[in-house]
């Protein structure tokens, strides 16, 4: 979502860091450039104008120009501005210490993903906060918008409220209160109706839905795409309707950010949580630094890891670390591994979080390696026979040709597969002689769980991404 910002950003701070000192006029010129970059992502112009005048004003200090890095310290500045425009250090999460049922009503205009967001929401209520919840589709005017609700519920296996044919929505939020209180549910989401734009009528639905729930929460779902305009349609939500937060829909989209670097500092409200795809598990809690992070190119290892632990499973984890304990690579575990990496979202998604990745990304996009390379790696590995998986000896140039065809792919990529992990297996052998993997966390000061989880054992991952090779024992 950031990439053009983020790139931007990049170019303007290599020439920063390029020069041992700085003068005031240097600092200036490039706090036009940001200032431009800012802009043409769609960044509201009085939010865009406080950020400048917040990091110019910092930065052009004599502790900045005269310090022996003064191009590193501009970038920490900008950071540390950006996390207070994104909202601060602090994550905003839900609020769920009320009086059960807590009731989260969920607002915004027709299209923004209001719906797949309550199911969403309701699905990590579930799942990382142990509530019982249930969902409520207070939209009847949108055509088959409550049997939406009722079939994304069975999918996240979330309880919906049964649908009555002509019920208004004040009504269906009465039943659902009762029927939450009677069933002892924890959370009650409402997924209100919507409109192509702000009008009186769909206001005055809101403030009814509201008196008679009365809300813990009341969030705000808005398309990330629609840019500015999401910012003017929270502004006019957060003047009718007491918010408490703001819900960003397609955040992995291509949208220039602008939306999201204006929200808090134009609503005065936290965004607590973003969409990151169609996925019903793709919602992220809306962390200030990691985006931060990510717009600078420093990547997000805090989301990473989370994601590897939602995604990971702690047997397989558990065996690939007793193979490198052993010295032990075969195919099955190589398997495992891509697995692991399509689970967590593909190349892209990875490299995208990885500190230090982002040109590593952008030569991947330009040698089209995608995601379509980890299928491929597994088709292959999936055509051979498990003599020929626990044992890559035995593949000669007839058993070659057979996995090639089997897999629909090409001998050179077959041999390419086979020589990336002959080059993991070197690695485990390394270090295996070092010691295994305490051993070789030892020698970097940190302890037996150093590393990603899941990522190839408690170690992290030897080999290198899949697909990207690994390190050459013999270099």
């Amino acid at each position: 979502m950031f990439d053009n910002l983020s790139d931007r950003l990049g170019g303007v701070f290599d020439k920063l860091k390029g020069r041992g000192s700085l003068s005031e006029q240097d600092v200036r010129d490039a706090m036009r450039e940001v200032r431009i970059a800012l802009l043409e992502a769609d960044v509201a112009l009085p939010v865009a104008r406080r950020f400048i005048d917040a990091v110019t004003e910092k930065a052009i200090g004599q502790d900045v120009l005269k310090s022996i890095k003064p191009g590193q310290q501009v970038v920490k500045i900008v950071h540390d501005e950006l996390v207070e425009t994104l909202g601060g250090h602090e994550t905003e999460g839900l609020i769920l210490e009320a009086r059960p049922p807590v009731v989260i009503m969920m607002v915004g205009l027709q299209g923004s993903g209001k719906t797949t967001t309550t199911a969403k929401l309701g699905k990590l209520l579930r799942e990382k906060h142990g509530k019982k919840a249930m969902m409520a589709s207070l939209d009847v005017n949108r055509p088959a918008a409550q049997e939406q609700l009722a079939v994304l519920g069975d999918q996240v296996d979330v309880a919906t409220l049964p649908i009555v044919a002509g019920q208004q929505p004040v009504d269906i939020a009465r039943r659902a209160m009762e029927s939450a209180r009677l069933q002892n549910f924890d959370v009650l989401l409402l997924d209100t109706a919507g409109r192509l734009h702000v009008d009186e009528a769909l206001m005055a639905e809101m403030k009814a839905v509201s008196q008679v729930s009365t809300p813990t929460e009341v969030l705000l779902v808005v398309d990330s795409l629609t840019g500015q305009d999401a910012v003017n349609v929270a502004q006019s939500f957060t003047d009718e309707v007491p918010l408490t937060g703001v819900v960003l829909t397609r955040m992995d989209g291509d949208a220039r950010g602008g939306a999201a670097l204006s929200m808090r500092a134009v609503t005065g409200k936290p965004i607590k949580f973003a969409g990151t795809g169609e996925k019903l598990d793709a919602i992220e809690t809306f962390r200030p630094g990691s985006v931060a992070d990510r717009i600078l190119g420093m990547g997000d290892v805090v989301s990473l890891v989370e994601k590897a632990a939602a995604t990971i499973k702690e047997e397989e984890a558990e065996q690939l670390a007793r193979n490198f304990e052993k010295g032990k690579f075969d195919l099955n575990d190589l398997r495992m591994q891509l697995k692991q990496m399509q689970n967590m979202g593909g190349l892209g998604m990875l490299a995208g979080m990885m500190p230090g990745m982002k040109k590593a990304k952008a030569a991947m996009a330009a040698a089209d390696m995608d995601d379509k390379v980890l299928v491929h790696m597994d088709a292959i590995i999936g055509s051979m026979t498990e003599k020929e998986r626990k044992n890559p000896a035995l593949m000669n140039a007839k058993r070659k040709k057979r996995v090639a065809a089997g897999s629909g792919t090409d001998v050179q990529r077959v041999n390419k597969l086979l020589k990336m992990h002959q080059e993991m297996s070197r690695a485990m052998k390394q270090i295996k002689k070092m010691g295994g993997l305490k051993g070789l966390a030892a020698m970097f000061g940190g302890g037996p769980g150093m590393g990603l989880p899941g990522m190839g054992g408690p170690g992290g991952m030897p080999g290198g991404l899949p697909g990207l090779g690994g390190p050459n024992p013999k270099k």
